[in-house]
């Protein structure tokens, strides 16, 4: 039942944002040029790796550049408005991820999760989750893992409902864009 609500609800909202969808799209072209979309390798349900899409941000940068130097105006607006993760709704609609679940994270994580931690790729990463409506980026690693598991142990509906509720509200009021010096969050190094 979760899987036909995800592309239900996903299809429905990639119809009703669409003009949203293609205005970031021609804004991202115009402002950084191509590719209009960012893919990135992403650990999904058993920890199977997929390429997740997302509105680009960041303009090309030398190596070992830090983040925050190359997130463009454009970038930091569609990141504190969600906006660059709207692409993910198509990701739902593949079957790489969930609307509701842990937030996919790097492949090169999995060897640095607890055991207890590691519990996070039972179900389809999602767009949004238990940790983004708790604190989001504000949180520590350990404290997000800790919710993903808990969103693992406690899944329902009513449960996903509340999560997308509190999405949205997370989303208007901008909370926990990003963790404190960092442009998102430090790299996972193990707890």
């Amino acid at each position: 039942m979760k899987r036909a609500l995800d592309i239900v609800g996903a299809l429905g909202a990639l119809v009703l944002l669409a003009p949203l969808v293609v205005t970031v799209a021609v804004a991202v072209l115009l402002a950084m040029g191509r590719p209009v979309l960012y893919r990135h390798r992403r650990a999904g349900r058993g920890g199977r790796s997929f390429t997740l899409l997302k509105f680009r941000t960041m303009r090309a940068g030398a190596p070992g550049e830090p983040d925050g130097a190359r997130i463009t105006p454009l970038g930091t607006l569609l990141r504190a408005w969600s906006l660059d993760e709207l692409p993910q709704l198509w990701n739902v609609v593949r079957g790489d991820m969930s609307l509701v679940g842990p937030r996919p994270l790097l492949p090169e994580y999995l060897a640095r999760y607890t055991p207890e931690q590691a519990r996070r790729h039972e179900v389809r990463p999602g767009v949004t989750g238990l940790a983004q409506v708790s604190g989001r980026n504000g949180l520590t690693w350990e404290e997000k893992f800790a919710l993903d598991v808990r969103y693992i142990d406690e899944r329902c509906l009513a449960l996903d409902l509340r999560i997308l509720w509190r999405t949205l509200v997370a989303v208007v009021r901008q909370d926990g864009v990003s963790a404190a010096g960092h442009a998102t969050m430090p790299e996972f190094l193990g707890s």
